[in-house]
């Protein structure tokens, strides 16, 4: 009974990964696509070619403290629209099924704030943020995110899977990142599981390979985080 319950959650798992892309092109008909800026101001400001979320604020964690368009439009990742929300109700990861952040850290953040971005060429790039009351909490949460991807790593021949970990280290905290494999063996995307003081995040890309690294990715995402 519990093998056969195990099986059906990493099922749905893996539907979530093949559903990215179809989900992707579903946000970018319900997300202006331009440029907008993710400045915790509420100020929306002009790029041209760069598309950001929409700022908004919040106690201790603001969306400027999440990954933006120019950390990774030079890795070839051209977004063309954001949506932010600040209700850790977005989804984790494509490993954790329907997980949030608001369910793993029962609530009990002092704010949240998430982005899921749409990329040009397929896929789409979605980070989710809390911030812990305490740092021994936000360790222990941090502790519960990297369980949830490594429950991945270990997949049968011919399913998608996470590979080994990598950590990256700043002066502002440290990110654990996993290259993704999808069912031929191929890199395709990467998670990160970051933490900085009392915040903590997961970024994913999904949907098409990543960069020569996602090493690129977690390092800007935490540098955001750590701001």
């Amino acid at each position: 009974m519990n093998e056969n319950r195990t099986v059906q959650q990493k099922s749905v798992r893996r539907n979530r990964v093949a559903a990215a892309a179809c989900f992707a092109a579903a946000v970018m008909t319900a997300t202006v696509v331009g440029a907008q800026s993710a400045t915790a101001d509420g100020a929306a400001h002009r790029t041209a070619g760069v598309a950001r979320p929409a700022a908004v604020a919040a106690p201790g964690l603001g969306s400027a403290a999440l990954v933006q368009s120019e950390d990774y439009v030079r890795k070839g990742l051209n977004p063309v629209g954001a949506t932010v929300e600040l209700t850790g109700r977005q989804a984790l990861s494509a490993c954790s099924g329907e997980t949030t952040m608001r369910d793993l850290t029962k609530a009990k953040a002092t704010a949240y704030a998430s982005v899921n971005w749409t990329l040009a060429k397929d896929g789409m790039l979605t980070e989710s943020a809390a911030s812990a009351p305490t740092k021994t909490t936000a360790a222990t949460w941090e502790k519960q995110l990297v369980a949830l991807v490594q429950d991945c790593q270990d997949e049968p021949a011919g399913h998608w899977r996470y590979g080994a970990a990598h950590t990256v280290t700043t002066t502002g905290g440290t990110a654990r990142w996993y290259a993704s494999y999808n069912g031929d063996g191929a890199v395709s995307g990467g998670v990160a599981v970051l933490r900085s003081g009392t915040r903590i995040a997961v970024v994913e890309l999904t949907g098409r390979p990543a960069p020569t690294s996602f090493a690129g990715i977690a390092t800007a995402a935490l540098n955001r985080l750590s701001s």
